[in-house]
């Protein structure tokens, strides 16, 4: 069932994430990402990749003119823009000036298609709006570097249920202007896959085989996935979409889900199974440069996509993989996981470090160690989201653990004057290599100041520190009965970037729990150093 039969015919992927997706709440792409993405995109076989609307901003106006100095191997770059201005002629709009002026082999317009927007928000006639989609798809066709122009028709449900004479009316004038693409889109996500399906399936019997129709969806009613299915099964031929989903509102339809449901479930041919493999590097390289924390149940591509729990699954899983997974994890290049916690059995244990750490054999030391987890659990810790910390846990029960240094104290002291800004100071007094360190950091805060001043007591001994940087925090309050004096416990995230490079090779997740917040983070902190540590040096001697 999960094996692919690429003989189905192909499907194009349209990738939008530099434009539709930074419509997104909490977006921003700087031009260095924007490229970076574009590289990456075309790095796993995608098809069209817009980069924007070049009369936007100047951003987006740059990025045309960079992106061609790229090497792209597969990858066209679309350019998108809308349609020209009412009562006047392409040649003399702006807009359509520079969508032909970008250099893009692409362009995409996007138009009205709802009699309501023509009647209500344009205030034009009906056959103005015509005129501007023929007219607008015409002048962009015949630019010097277009080889192909798409057509987006906003709101193409919405207005095909209101008329479906007048939807249809614009598709046809979209053709008499040369697109070779009309994009369906469901503008609103509002729309019900049994409605996607009967639209496609009366244009394709309207229009005839020769028109090719895509699909743009959005996420508001949860159905961006299954609404882009159901029109590739009734007979689209290109999915547009955001990697992760990112976008306006509720955001767009996913293309790392769909091109796996695509590929893997439903035996169409898009990408390659080489490419197939990247996904899940791709989506993690997206979060990290739009600078979004990583969704954990993502279907394919999450952390936790792969990851189970329970002791009885895990047992069963050792057994037979597909018995709890509906794809390998391989597949899609994400990895299985087994948690630990105290739902756990010692088949946990085993199965999360048994390779490492050469226990699986050793059920005695698998049980202290989930004794040790269900103690700690008890008193608020949480493992399954901190594996650097468990991993540290492990290497103190075998009796393993390294002393990189001997903490003497710690001192964070916070200072405000009147309606003044805080002032934080962090001093740290610790014994490494036979040497005494003891440094001061003033920071944006006691995490940061604290943080500051392990640093400079660490750096000249363990320089690799240099290459950990905190990406998330979290705070959570675990008795909240007990009100101000609640023990909380802390989650941080690190990000390890070698040799100055801006990509991250790997995240270590640590925890501390205190009901001093200050205690806790610390615990985090240091884990997060410890734990970097052994993965890259000898320890030395305190």
């Amino acid at each position: 069932m999960n094996t692919p039969n690429t003989t189905k015919r192909r499907i194009e992927i349209y990738d939008t994430t530099l434009r539709d997706g930074t419509q997104g709440e909490g977006v921003n792409l700087s031009l260095v990402d924007k490229l970076k993405i574009t590289q990456l995109l075309d790095s796993v076989g995608i098809d069209f990749i817009e980069g924007g609307y070049p009369l936007s901003n100047p951003k987006d106006e740059a990025y045309f003119q960079e992106v061609q100095k790229l090497d792209l191997k597969h990858a066209k770059v679309c350019a998108f823009g809308m349609t020209r201005r009412k009562n006047i002629d392409p040649a003399d709009d702006t807009g359509m000036k520079s969508l032909v002026a970008s250099g893009s082999p692409i362009i995409t317009i996007v138009g009205k298609t709802w009699d309501l927007h023509v009647d209500e928000v344009l205030r034009i006639s009906r056959d103005e709006n015509l005129a501007m989609i023929r007219d607008s798809l015409a002048f962009c066709k015949t630019g010097p570097d277009c080889e192909e122009v798409f057509y987006d028709a906003e709101h193409f449900f919405d207005g095909y249920h209101a008329n479906k004479e007048y939807a249809l009316a614009t598709l046809r004038a979209a053709v008499e202007g040369g697109a070779s693409r009309l994009v369906l889109c469901d503008t609103n996500g509002g729309s019900m896959p049994d409605w996607i399906t009967q639209s496609v399936t009366e244009l394709q019997q309207a229009l005839g085989p020769d028109v090719k129709i895509a699909i743009h969806t959005h996420n508001d009613a949860g159905l961006a996935v299954a609404n882009s299915l159901a029109a590739v099964q009734a007979g689209a031929v290109q999915v547009q979409g955001t990697i992760n989903g990112i976008g306006e509102r509720c955001g767009n339809v996913d293309l790392t889900t769909i091109i796996a449901n695509l590929r893997l479930k439903l035996g169409y041919d898009c990408l390659t199974a080489e490419n197939l493999h990247g996904l899940t590097k791709l989506s993690r390289a997206v979060y990290e440069r739009a600078n979004l924390p990583l969704s954990s149940c993502q279907p394919y591509v999450g952390t936790s996509a792969f990851a189970h729990k329970g002791g009885m699954h895990v047992h069963a899983v050792q057994r037979i993989a597909h018995s709890y997974e509906h794809v390998e994890p391989a597949l899609v290049g994400n990895e299985r996981r087994i948690l630990v916690s105290e739902l756990s059995g010692a088949s946990n244990i085993a199965a999360t470090l048994g390779e490492k750490f050469s226990i699986k054999d050793d059920k005695d030391l698998q049980r202290k160690v989930l004794q040790r987890v269900q103690e700690l659990e008890h008193q608020g810790y949480h493992f399954e989201a901190a594996q650097a910390s468990f991993e540290l846990l492990l290497y103190d029960a075998m009796g393993k653990l390294p002393d990189f240094w001997e903490l003497d104290h710690y001192r964070c002291v916070i200072l405000r004057r009147g309606q003044e800004a805080p002032t934080t100071e962090a001093t740290v007094k610790l014994r490494t290599n036979g040497q005494t360190e003891h440094r001061v950091a003033e920071g944006d805060g006691p995490v940061n100041a604290l943080d500051g001043a392990l640093r400079k007591a660490l750096k000249d001994h363990y320089p690799q520190i240099a290459n950990v940087h905190l990406a998330d925090y979290k705070v959570r309050v675990v008795n909240p009965t007990a009100e101000s004096a609640a023990k909380v416990r802390v989650i941080a995230e690190f990000a390890v970037r070698e040799n100055g490079d801006n990509n991250v090779t790997r995240y270590i997740t640590t925890i501390g729990v205190n009901e001093n917040i200050i205690d806790a983070s610390w615990q985090a902190i240091a884990d997060a150093f410890r734990y970097h540590l052994i993965e890259t040096t000898t320890p030395i001697s305190v």
